[in-house]
């Protein structure tokens, strides 16, 4: 199936972004629950995969409930990268794609990630063995460029297109904005409205409500949206965005609802990696889940000491907001 086919499935497809130590399978299970259509795994190193490190083979791992799904990899060597997609195809994902996007410094100090927008040739011939390579669909993920003297995003989608790619996910910064500044949209629409471009083009960066991510889709044009850190916590802000396109009140969740959500995902956490991991794991999502609830303070900081999945239940449950 094409990345096209997968994507015409609905009108409005919703991509949660990979994100290293928060997309798990536990987390795109709940996001998937709330309307995420399209799902990616952590990025995973190539050259782990080609050494098949227990690690980096475990994240791999998905379940049929969450297709349409795609194994992200990251890496520099082609040998790797070659060896890593192959890897990831004898999962039976739908689709590979490669991260040309991470801004981290031990990433890009190794040549990987946005290391690469300062070599599009490398970028294009890396890209093309990947594709080559193997018969799933390959997508890449990038940004605008490297810096703000060098944003060539235009001419790398098309060469990125021409090798085989068959969609790109762009964030709208550089990599020398990280995560800071505003997203700038204006260069995803170019890369849309470039009349050589056929390929699926998906926006990305600071889609943070469901107003922004239909008006920015309606201005940009893009074939999809996809949402990161505005879901760390929040994995309703997919089944808003799909109650605000069908003209329904956003809902926004109950406390105990929250709660229910918080449990469910500890719970699927603690099955696949243990319960002291997923009680620790679960810790930089609390502000995210809670951020709406008022005096909730003096209960998350108590959640951030606690030490087991029922401990986590007893400190919420004792929690009663209308009694504030």
């Amino acid at each position: 199936m094409t990345i096209r086919e997968i994507l015409s499935k609905t009108s409005f497809p919703l991509y949660l972004a990979p994100m290293e130590g928060i997309t798990d399978r536990a987390f795109r299970l709940q996001c998937h629950r709330q309307g995420a259509d399209v799902l990616i795994s952590e990025f995973i190193s190539s050259d782990a995969l080609s050494r098949e490190v227990d690690k980096s083979m475990r994240k791999m791992r998905f379940d049929e409930a969450e297709r349409p799904y795609g194994v992200q990899i990251f890496g520099h060597n082609e040998e790797s990268l070659v060896a890593a997609a192959r890897y990831a195809e004898a999962a039976r994902p739908d689709f590979i794609d490669i991260n040309w996007g991470c801004p981290v410094k031990k990433i890009v100090s190794k040549g990987a990630g946005s290391a690469i927008l300062q070599d599009i040739p490398r970028m294009e011939a890396l890209t093309s063995a990947v594709v080559k390579a193997v018969r799933l669909p390959v997508t890449v993920k990038t940004r605008l460029g490297w810096d703000s003297s060098s944003k060539p995003i235009v001419e790398v989608a098309e060469r990125l297109q021409d090798v085989g790619v068959q969609a790109i996910a762009i964030h709208g910064r550089t990599r020398a904005q990280m995560y800071g500044g505003e997203a700038d949209w204006s260069l995803i629409g170019a890369v849309k409205e470039n009349v050589r471009m056929h390929i699926p083009i998906i926006g990305n960066g600071d889609i943070d409500s469901a107003e922004k991510a239909v008006a920015y889709r309606a201005r940009y044009g893009v074939d999809a949206v996809m949402i990161g850190r505005a879901a760390i916590g929040n994995p309703w802000i997919f089944s808003q965005v799909k109650d605000y396109l069908a003209s329904r009140p956003v809902r926004v969740p109950t406390y105990e609802e929250r709660v229910a959500m918080v449990l469910q995902q500890l719970g699927d956490t603690a099955e696949e990696k243990g319960e002291r991991r997923a009680v620790l794991e679960m810790r930089s999502q609390y502000a995210g889940y809670f951020k709406a609830i008022p005096h909730f303070k003096a209960t998350r900081l108590k959640l951030m000491s606690a030490t087991s999945v029922a401990e986590c239940a007893q400190i919420m449950h004792s929690f009663h907001p209308e009694e504030r």
